[in-house]
């Protein structure tokens, strides 16, 4: 199951920095997820200091 950044999402770019697959870019509002390239291994979610990730 892939994971999603919700509205909570702060652009620091910290989910991003811990992505292995790369999956992670930024949007113009807020990062976002590559549904595709996510390995759902969680690590993007266990790096945001604000808790915006989520699995879908």
């Amino acid at each position: 199951m892939a994971f999603k950044i919700t509205d909570a999402c702060i652009s620091c770019g910290a989910c991003a920095d811990t992505c292995p697959c790369g999956a992670i870019s930024q949007g113009d509002t807020q990062y976002n997820i590559d549904a595709e390239s996510c390995v759902s291994c969680g690590a993007c979610a266990s790096g945001c200091p604000v808790e915006a990730i989520v699995e879908e």
